[in-house]
């Protein structure tokens, strides 16, 4: 909540600006002169419609403004928060960690390995072995790409040619953290932690070139794969190759608000619905 030493001015009568904007310049002037810090969370609509005399309408056009500036998000039940960083794009681990808060969780993830996405899973993961998280069930879905055939990465970088040698290399990578992410949740399934837990893989045939997580299909994350270029040891031989650059690519966070017309919230239900399309049509179960 607001700190109750910092005073929020009052309308101005002799202001030609709609009252909304006023409002949303007051606010925007706290957070950019960091008077609100990130992570606080504004007082409810019915508050600050109380606070300034408007109706809760005008208070929501201005904090549509506010979220369309990505100076705050909105989740749904919970509020609105000064965005952490806005200057930045965030960070997921601490969001991965709040979604296994949930009596049911959902994580889906679409990218290159799986890699960064084991790393995360493995402290809340291990809080539920140690009886520090107890949900009920959890789901996850993990899509990558095929390498069981040509592909636009990995590719040699001298001659641009597919290297079968690249591919395998390519799908040990994923098959390593895959597997260990599988049997993480087969294994609290087994020893009766959850009533329910499932992960499963998939592969398509799509040019992999972003990364997209899903938490609680409330929370959606994404970020691009810059393609490298550089050289890695196979079978001993050295080979140089066009690669994504998968670890610590900045994400970009939208979660889904009470307002179904926000942009956040269309781009959770979009990506949501990408994720989804790609899963029943074209993916199949990851090659053994």
């Amino acid at each position: 909540m607001i700190p109750p030493d910092i005073k929020m001015p009052g309308l101005d009568p002799d202001d030609p600006r709609p009252a909304s904007q006023q409002i949303a310049n007051h606010l925007r002037a706290a957070i950019l002169t960091r008077k609100l810090e990130p992570g606080v969370r504004l007082p409810s609509q019915h508050e600050l419609a109380r606070r300034y005399g408007v109706a809760r309408e005008t208070i929501k056009s201005a904090l549509r403004v506010l979220t369309s500036e990505r100076l705050i998000v909105t989740r749904q039940g919970s509020g609105a928060f000064v965005r952490a960083r806005t200057e930045r794009p965030v960070g997921l681990r601490p969001h991965v960690e709040a979604a296994f808060d949930r009596q049911h969780v959902a994580i889906d993830f679409a990218g290159f390995s799986g890699e960064t996405l084991h790393g995360l899973l493995q402290e809340p993961l291990d809080k539920i072995r140690a009886g520090q998280r107890a949900p009920e069930s959890l789901s996850i879905r993990i899509l990558l790409p095929d390498m069981s055939g040509p592909a636009a990465v990995p590719t040699r970088a001298d001659t641009g040619g597919d290297d079968a040698m690249l591919r395998e290399r390519a799908e040990r990578i994923a098959r390593r953290h895959t597997e260990a992410i599988v049997e993480s949740v087969r294994e609290l399934k087994d020893l009766g932690l959850m009533a329910s837990a499932t992960a499963e893989v998939r592969a398509h045939r799509a040019a992999t070139l972003f990364k997209l997580y899903l938490l609680n299909n409330e929370e959606a994350f994404f970020g691009f794969y810059p393609i490298v270029t550089h050289d890695v040891t196979v079978k001993g031989e050295k080979l140089p190759m066009h690669d994504v650059l998968g670890k610590d690519v900045p994400l970009f966070h939208f979660a889904v608000s009470d307002d179904d017309a926000a942009e956040s919230t269309q781009y959770v239900e979009q990506a949501r619905f990408w994720f989804d399309s790609v899963w029943s049509t074209i993916a199949r179960e990851y090659p053994a």
